[in-house]
């Protein structure tokens, strides 16, 4: 069992941000512009203290160059069968390569997303099209949680992580 006591998350949160859950990684581009992209994956690091949100380098282009700017990010984490969602940011963010495994990680999470979305009537090739990204083009962006938030609609929306932020 991962050792949470100084991190922002513990098991269920990684639990809940390494399943089958949609990723966009957004990052603030100058003049104040937002930029978002898709993510197709995360690991979490043994004490729960960075988090690695992987991406392809062309389709988030944009992210990317805004994360090397400022190294902010923010990520959220939505389930889309329940609408359950967290949110993490973070300051010091690195674009990194990808490390051992990662590809077989995009890989899973395309085949998992896929398949937790077909139910919702969204045909298999649209959703892996979507989330599509050549093995060489995969990057990671690891940052250390300095916030996170449950975003999951309803009375709650916004709170801090109980005990956590």
């Amino acid at each position: 069992m991962p050792d949470t006591s100084s991190s922002l998350l513990d098991a269920a949160h990684v639990a809940f941000i390494t399943g089958t859950v949609g990723i966009n990684l957004a990052a603030c581009r100058p003049g104040g512009f937002p930029a978002l992209s898709r993510a197709v994956g995360c690991r979490v690091s043994a004490d729960c203290g960075q988090v690695s949100v992987l991406v392809g380098a062309a389709a988030a282009a944009d992210v990317i160059d805004a994360v090397r700017r400022s190294g902010a990010v923010a990520v959220v984490f939505s389930d889309p069968p329940t609408h359950r969602t967290l949110q993490l940011k973070g300051s010091n963010a690195l674009v990194l390569p990808p490390e051992p495994g990662d590809v077989a990680l995009a890989h899973a999470y395309r085949d998992a997303f896929a398949a937790i979305l077909a139910p919702f009537g969204f045909a298999e090739g649209v959703v892996r099209a979507f989330l599509s990204c050549p093995d060489d083009d995969l990057l990671a962006v690891r940052f250390s949680p300095s916030a996170a938030f449950s975003q999951t609609p309803g009375p709650h929306a916004g709170e801090p992580l109980p005990g956590r932020s």
